[in-house]
């Protein structure tokens, strides 16, 4: 049975592998992506398979007010979306701040899933099998939620910052998933493993692109660290389960930080607060 799926980060990486695979199951795409020539490309790329139904709505994720404006686009265009897979992400050596005042790492990384995710959640619920999946990393191992602090003002690191951001991939599935009302939506977190990107070459300076260069050696190919993303997003074998953190097609203990109920509370109202929701399961388009 095919899916309507938006894909945030469909251009590059892990998110053009995704596509890739996707397209060739035959599912209707909704690809999100910061670069619209990269996106006419891609659509050109997809449709040339022989799957018509690729759309593209180019956004800078890092934006609230644009994240906003295409959830917005999509739910007029989409009344049905069987799966938001929040793919996109980003690592800065330096500390960088979005037109809000808000970190960059973690308005990519966390907050787009968290405010697209709001978004769309109304479009979600109307699917008979609507899946979230949010593509976190093993990095949130070494990661603790700044909570008064939360943009890294007095305490920036690119590791620090990309660890946070990605513990905050793991806490809002799990805090999501307490929250929903919905058994027919499932949200799950992956991590990929270390694989062959450029993340470590955008936005970094020198020393940190020689490290992830020689880092990304020993990784695995973006198509072999989409597998579990697209299995979450499709596999029949994975419906109905939810608030599991996943590693090579099977879920797995995540972070002691993790599982801390009253953080993850306390994420969510700054979450709903620096993206400007009042009610997350109803929002107001």
């Amino acid at each position: 049975m095919t899916k309507t799926i938006v894909l945030t980060g469909a251009t590059s990486g892990l998110g053009l592998s995704s596509a890739r695979a996707l397209a060739n199951q035959g599912h209707t795409l909704v690809l999100l992506s910061r670069d619209p020539q990269k996106c006419e490309d891609l659509i050109s790329e997809l449709r040339g398979t022989g799957n018509q139904e690729v759309h593209s709505y180019p956004v800078d994720l890092g934006t609230m007010a644009e994240v906003r404006e295409v959830g917005k686009q999509i739910v007029r265009d989409f009344k049905v979306v069987d799966v938001l897979l929040n793919n996109a992400g980003i690592w800065n050596s330096r500390r960088i701040l979005n037109d809000g005042g808000i970190e960059q790492v973690f308005a990519v990384n966390h907050l787009a899933y968290f405010l697209l995710t709001h978004l769309l959640y109304p479009s979600l619920t109307r699917s008979e099998d609507a899946r979230v999946v949010n593509v976190g990393s093993d990095s949130h191992f070494h990661g603790k939620l700044y909570l008064d602090d939360i943009s890294l003002q007095s305490n920036y690191h690119g590791l620090r910052s990309y660890a946070q951001s990605k513990l905050a991939n793991v806490m809002f599935t799990y805090e999501l998933d307490r929250r929903k009302r919905e058994p027919h939506v499932v949200v799950n977190c992956l991590q990929p493993g270390l694989v062959k990107t450029d993340i470590g070459l955008k936005h970094t300076t020198w020393l940190h692109r020689l490290a992830w260069k020689f880092r990304r050696q020993s990784g695995v190919s973006s198509e072999e660290g989409a597998r579990t993303q697209v299995y979450l997003a499709t596999a029949p074998e994975a419906k109905g389960i939810s608030g599991k953190y996943w590693d090579n097609l099977k879920p797995k203990d995540s972070s002691k930080n993790s599982y801390d109920q009253e953080s993850a509370q306390k994420l969510w109202e700054i979450s709903c607060q620096l993206c400007g929701i009042s009610d997350f399961f109803n929002p107001e388009l």
